[in-house]
């Protein structure tokens, strides 16, 4: 039987370095640590992106969709990890590849995020992701992810 664990906004804020209002995970639906995670991000048109991307026609950025997933990712790395993001070390991009976009996301969009570790190897975490909406992908990339100490 596996451990499956939620999350709400406040334990996420307490495993994310991001804040308002770059934060992009909502809730987390799912996460069993050292594999997998499902969480969710519901897309309203209060999105700071929306008025100039497109006024006529709102689209969730495809970055800010590979953003998000790449915080889903970040979240399953603490967890993995049992620990928490300090101020003395930030969670980047080593990566990205196979990056797709299938389908636009917009107002009322609930994106679902799913992040799957490939593997890990010298710090650096390799995931399979993928994002749905209504149960069909509309991105999907692989991300590498590395947790670096700041030199202050």
């Amino acid at each position: 039987m596996t451990n499956k664990i939620e999350m709400n906004i406040s334990e996420i804020l307490s495993h994310l370095p991001h804040r308002y209002p770059f934060v992009l995970v909502d809730r987390v639906i799912s996460i069993e640590p050292g594999k997998t995670i499902t969480a969710l991000k519901n897309v309203t048109i209060n999105e700071p992106f929306f008025p100039g991307h497109f006024p006529h026609h709102p689209v969730m950025p495809g970055v800010l969709i590979v953003e998000a997933l790449a915080q889903a990712a970040a979240i399953l790395s603490f967890k993995t990890g049992n620990h928490k993001p300090t101020d003395d070390s930030v969670y980047y991009f080593a990566g990205i590849d196979k990056a797709r976009f299938k389908k636009p996301v917009g107002p009322g969009d609930q994106l679902i995020l799913e992040a799957n570790i490939n593997r890990i190897l010298k710090g650096i975490w390799q995931y399979s992701c993928r994002a749905l909406v209504d149960d069909v992908v509309v991105a999907e990339a692989d991300i590498m992810c590395i947790l670096k100490e700041i030199k202050k």
